[in-house]
């Protein structure tokens, strides 16, 4: 497997990092919250610092993992002193902060590479086709296969179940696009003048035996 690709419900910096440490591409389009970094400041990667608007430095201040979900950031914090004589002081900080402070996601770099890939050519293709191939499937197992909830226990029995509905899903799929072969033999004789198949030969041999 070279590529992944999935909805939002999928996006996270882990993720991306993981699929990054197995050498596959993601083209998952990230959730609407994320940002790296504030509006108008510039992020230094090589030395993992931003550049205010101002042409101040807020460099790194420590690694943590947010309590809410887990979720790995980094913090970042200038002290008050370079902020305190800044003329847009007001606007960048608010009322009761004395000191630009803000967290990023630990996976930024992850993230933009993601990012890129998706809002590429290649990524609105990719897009198209999970809508086309992907998506369905999952409406189709969950609103007329009865996977809506699977009633087993561990991964493995879930497995099972996955690969039933899968292989339901690709029978019926299979029986719809099965050419539809004239029933008469007239319709048989005229049709087997452009095209003769194995299934063809069954067909005439069942209507008229003596025709080979």
């Amino acid at each position: 497997m070279r590529t992944c690709v999935a909805d939002t419900g999928y996006s996270s910096g882990e993720n991306y990092a993981f699929l990054e440490r197995q050498d596959i591409k993601s083209y998952i389009p990230p959730h609407g919250t994320y940002k790296g970094g504030p509006n108008g400041f510039i992020y230094n990667e090589k030395e993992d610092y931003y550049t205010c608007p101002q042409g101040k430095i807020i460099p790194l201040k420590k690694v943590f993992y947010e309590k809410k979900n887990n979720t790995k950031k980094k913090a970042y914090r200038c002290s008050k002193k370079t902020c305190i004589d800044c003329p847009i002081r007001s606007a960048c900080l608010g009322r009761s902060a004395q000191e630009k402070s803000f967290t990023v996601t630990y996976y930024r770099a992850e993230y933009e590479r993601n990012i890129a890939r998706v809002n590429s050519k290649k990524g609105s293709y990719m897009k198209d086709k999970r809508q086309s191939t992907v998506e369905p499937v999952f409406g189709t197992l969950t609103q007329f296969l009865g996977m809506g909830k699977v009633n087993t226990l561990g991964i493995k029995q879930a497995n099972k179940c996955m690969h039933l509905s899968a292989t339901a899903y690709n029978l019926k799929k299979y029986l719809k696009y099965i050419k539809n072969l004239p029933e008469s033999i007239a319709g048989i004789l005229r049709f087997i003048k452009y095209r003769k198949t194995d299934e063809i030969r069954v067909r005439i041999r069942r209507f008229a035996p003596l025709v080979f």
